[in-house]
């Protein structure tokens, strides 16, 4: 424990010397003119903003159909409401959690607290980076669309900088226009901007089921991913991600297969495995199959649930865990957009959140990439057009690439959407509060029970949305704080 501590002051201390250096830089630059000449202020003391006039004649062009972008805006922020109601409760879920039920693992380091490529462990400088920047201007430019759908003139745009890492980008519309511009307006072009970067992020899930069906297996057999301690395969020696070429003979080109090979067999019975180690030898192991019943119930599975599932005593169990076709690794990204998944049009969408919380936790399980290197070199580019062109490295690029974007688009959305100022959130729910507490106000004064005054309103939903702020900051700084008390 006393290690777990050092090793954490000692990564603080160092973001802590960086900061310091890139404060006294900015300070320095900021003294000597040189931020005016490029067009640039200092924000909360350490956050550089670059602005920028490029982009402008871009965005003109594109917000020209202005009634289709306020019909844009109008379903983004119907999106976004919903996702920020489910953001709120997550957070909420959260703060609970560690309240009830105290994190016991060890606290993260400094470098996990921050979602700065490179610096986090979990996103690669190269891939993190690019996403990073591409995706923020997708946000930035979303919110731009729709405030010149709205008739708003954009000042500028920009990029927020920490040293040399991309914090955030922001489009700069005329304050005086976005204050005057209808409530209704005003929420839009909030919500555009994590909406764009949410239905970006469904785009490239599409495109990546297109990528992954030009894959084909390089060996097609079926792999494992785990193997249980004291179980037939780990006595008969497999090891974690052996490929399993047949069974007594019958080859196993798919979990499909290994279930129906393994239902002509009972426990206590000994099988021949032919298996293609990580490094490409082929071996011939037997295995003694174990009783699947008999092991669930170790685990404390009752005979009912046992029952249920139709697992009785005497199945075989073989002992292996994960076990994947030889496409697994971009079929998982792919998820219900990938031609392998079997399921209908309403399964594979109400698949989807289910997926998307898989795609956000990947990188965490599998640290930092997105396919395990060993999927990775089962995979061969197939006889399709772009399989052809791009080869297997060209569409493993354009997997990753579009796994980075994916899951960059889907952290900006929602972190955007958390529903405390200074997020695009935040002032949302501000919005939001004055169009309730004015409609409590209509409804009182037509049926004659009150006559609220301008003002109150005003003065009670800016009030409701900083203290809500405050709480939802109190929430996810004890939230990150806990695992350290």
């Amino acid at each position: 424990m006393v290690g777990t501590w050092g090793s954490v002051q000692a990564d603080w201390s160092i973001v802590l010397a960086l900061l310091l250096g890139w404060y006294v830089l900015i300070r320095t630059w900021e003294r000597n003119g040189t931020l005016d000449r490029w067009n640039a202020t200092r924000a909360l003391g350490i956050v550089l903003m670059i602005r920028t006039q490029r982009g402008q004649r871009l965005l003109d062009r594109l917000a020209k159909p202005r009634k289709f972008w306020r019909a844009y805006g109008e379903v983004s922020l119907w999106v976004c409401s919903l996702a920020m109601l489910a953001v709120a409760l997550v957070v909420l879920l959260a703060f609970i959690t560690s309240l009830v039920n105290p994190p016991t693992a060890d606290p993260p380091s400094a470098s996990e607290l921050v979602a700065v490529p490179g610096l986090n462990p979990v996103i690669p400088l190269g891939w993190g980076a690019l996403a990073f920047v591409v995706s923020l201007v997708i946000h930035e430019f979303g919110h731009g669309l729709l405030a010149r759908g709205h008739g708003m003139r954009v000042r500028s745009f920009g990029l927020l900088q920490l040293g040399p890492l991309p914090l955030g980008a922001f489009a700069e519309p005329q304050s005086d226009e976005l204050m005057r511009a209808p409530r209704r307006e005003r929420l839009r072009m909030f919500a555009a901007g994590p909406a764009t970067n949410l239905f970006a992020a469904l785009v490239l899930m599409l495109l990546l089921g297109g990528v992954a069906g030009q894959f084909t297996a390089d060996e097609g057999y079926v792999h494992v991913q785990g193997i249980i301690k004291d179980e037939g395969a780990d006595a008969a020696g497999m090891e974690p991600w052996d490929t399993l070429v047949s069974i007594n003979g019958q080859p196993v080109h798919t979990t499909e297969d290994f279930r129906h090979i393994l239902d002509g067999y009972r426990a206590n019975e000994s099988v021949d495995l032919v298996v293609i180690r990580a490094g490409g030898e082929r071996e011939t192991l037997t295995a003694v199959l174990g009783d699947k019943h008999a092991y669930y119930a170790q685990l404390g599975w009752d005979d009912e649930l046992l029952e249920s599932m139709e697992i009785q005593p005497g199945d075989p169990f073989l002992g292996v865990e994960g076990l994947s076709e030889a496409t697994a690794g971009i079929d998982r990204l792919a998820g219900p957009f990938s031609p392998r998944w079997d399921g209908t049009l309403l399964q594979r969408a109400l698949m989807l959140p289910l997926h998307i919380l898989n795609l956000l936790i990947i990188p965490f399980e599998l640290n930092g990439v997105a396919i395990h290197p060993f999927e990775e070199s089962l995979m061969a580019a197939g006889d399709g057009l772009m399989g052809s062109i791009l080869g297997t490295e060209g569409l493993l690029f354009l997997a990753n690439f579009c796994f980075w974007l994916i899951w960059v688009n889907l952290l900006l959305g929602f972190t955007n959407l958390i529903p405390m100022v200074p997020f695009d959130g935040g002032h949302m729910l501000r919005d939001l509060l004055h169009a309730f507490l004015s409609g409590v106000k209509r409804v009182g004064r037509k049926m004659k029970l009150w006559d609220l005054h301008p003002m109150w309103v005003d003065h009670l939903s800016s009030k409701a949305s900083s203290y809500s702020s405050l709480v939802l900051l109190v929430m996810l700084v004890f939230t990150m704080v806990a695992p350290y008390l």
